[in-house]
């Protein structure tokens, strides 16, 4: 398989290369065009009880694609985008895990396991959610944010805006908390914030879809 992210960070798009044999699994509606050899099936995203849940709790989509070279074709290409502009990230799993907030996955290779992780209400109250997406096993996972995504050492406590927060490692703990006093909180703009706590990577996209649904709104006459 040959990958090639082209157009970051604004307008980051995934060019897939697949050999006979080869497969990608890729969330609903990421296929912006492909050759015409390329063969497409369409399966729940992890069975059908845990796509529900996915679905309800995780912000993710019901079904999966996974697109592969079928036999007797040498190779077939593939263009994975995200609805948002913005920027792509490929992270490598190793026999290890990490967490993805609702939306930000795109596609992984088959050794990717897609599950659910418990986020808790304080999640849920700071508009993160339920549940958390849990990548786990070996091989790549590409993950989209709106606007530039980068990464941060975290070795202690972080605190990050809600709505920013992208994938963080399972060696981290996400809490929600206001930014700071009550009046500050409530006349500052910045409301509640998840204090990342422990030592790992945690991934940030630079812009905030609640930020541009903020600022639209008060556009609209």
């Amino acid at each position: 398989m040959k990958m090639d992210i082209r157009y970051k960070p604004s307008f980051a798009t995934i060019f897939v290369t697949l050999m006979t044999g080869e497969s990608i699994i890729a969330e609903s509606d990421a296929m912006a065009s492909m050759s015409t050899e390329c063969a497409m099936r369409t399966r729940f995203n992890g069975g059908f009880f845990r796509a529900v849940l996915r679905k309800l709790f995780g912000g993710e989509s019901l079904f999966v694609n996974e697109f592969f070279c079928p036999d007797g074709t040498e190779s077939v290409e593939l263009v994975l985008t995200q609805p948002t502009p913005g920027d792509v990230e490929a992270l490598e799993l190793k026999d290890s895990v990490m967490f993805l907030q609702p939306g930000a996955y795109i596609a992984c290779t088959p050794g990717v396991k897609l599950g659910l992780g418990w986020a808790g209400f304080a999640s849920w109250f700071g508009r993160e959610g339920l549940f958390r997406l849990k990548v786990s096993g070996t091989g790549t996972v590409w993950m989209g944010g709106y606007g530039g995504v980068f990464t941060k050492e975290v070795n202690g406590e972080y605190v990050v805006d809600t709505g920013h927060m992208l994938a963080y490692e399972p060696t981290l703990s996400l809490k929600i908390g206001m930014a700071g006093g009550l009046f500050s909180s409530l006349f500052s703009g910045e409301g509640f914030v998840s204090r990342v706590r422990g030592q790992g990577k945690i991934y940030l996209q630079s812009r905030s879809l609640d930020g541009l649904a903020s600022w639209t709104n008060g556009h609209i006459i």
